[in-house]
């Protein structure tokens, strides 16, 4: 295992430019699922976000087999099995838990089978599943600042919106809040985040970022902002500590820095008896 020191050294080394490309890109992402994730928490839908996650993937896949967009591509998938679910909720005939599971199903089997047209299936089905984070190029990066400016950008112009919405689904209403409209902004950020952090983690995994930087900051404030912004904290710090570890010890990049997050949880839900101790 190479030391901190060692690290450091390599970041800084020409013939290692991939690397810090791969930190960089790992730290937006995770800050951006952590960011977007918040709201999932707050509003209950982890299970949401993993129907989100699997339902980009026959977007991305498609974009891979046509030479476009990734990203584009990603975020219209996402979107159209939103919009989806949406309108099959609506009608109340099958709980939606059950309208989600059919449809993240049915888009991961989709991406399975248009990938499977693509002559580098396996290494293309890696990629994806698993997330290559030595890959990263320059463009990659232009992307996840951008995606990561416009999603923040969008969300700090409907926070009031999306606060009601997911506090008190009726009094949204009533102030005039577009509730639908406002879900599928957010469905869109969600979907951004995941094309973005693909890279990172893989299809996978992705959900670990969505969801378990936000639930250990929610373990230690209670304010949304505050509860952001260390949720983001805590998505950059597991992305540093995971890319270190897993150059130091040779193990994908995505499961490290997984692992790094789920650690940071168990650490805040130790820490919760001694905060209420505080209290007393």
């Amino acid at each position: 295992m190479i030391s901190p020191l060692d690290f450091i050294a390599d970041l800084t080394n020409p013939a290692l430019a991939f690397l810090p490309r791969a930190l960089l890109v790992a730290a937006l992402s995770s800050a951006l699922c952590g960011l977007v994730g918040t709201h999932m928490v707050v509003r209950g839908m982890a299970f949401a976000g993993d129907a989100i996650s699997h339902a980009v993937f026959p977007g991305l896949a498609i974009s891979f087999v046509l030479g476009g967009s990734l990203f584009l591509g990603g975020v219209i998938g996402g979107v159209a099995v939103a919009v989806i679910i949406a309108l099959f909720a609506q009608r109340r005939v099958v709980g939606e838990d059950s309208v989600i599971g059919v449809f993240f199903a049915a888009s991961f089997a989709l991406g399975l089978v248009v990938l499977s047209k693509s002559q580098a299936y396996a290494g293309s089905l890696a990629s994806f599943l698993s997330g290559s984070i030595t890959g990263v190029n320059t463009r990659d990066i232009v992307v996840t600042i951008i995606a990561f400016a416009l999603i923040a950008f969008v969300l700090a112009v409907l926070h009031h919106s999306m606060v009601l919405a997911s506090l008190d689904r009726d009094m949204a209403r009533a102030a005039g809040v577009k509730v639908l409209v406002v879900d599928l902004v957010l469905y869109v950020a969600v979907a951004g985040a995941v094309v973005v952090a693909v890279h990172t983690v893989g299809n996978i995994l992705v959900l670990a970022l969505l969801i378990t930087p936000p639930a250990t900051a929610r373990l230690l404030v209670h304010r949304l902002v505050p509860m952001m912004a260390l949720s983001m904290t805590c998505g950059v710090i597991s992305s540093v500590i995971g890319i270190y570890a897993a150059w130091s010890l040779d193990i994908p990049a995505g499961a490290a820095i997984v692992l790094v997050s789920t650690l940071l949880f168990i650490c805040a839900w130790a820490l919760r008896p001694l905060r209420a101790l505080r209290k007393v």
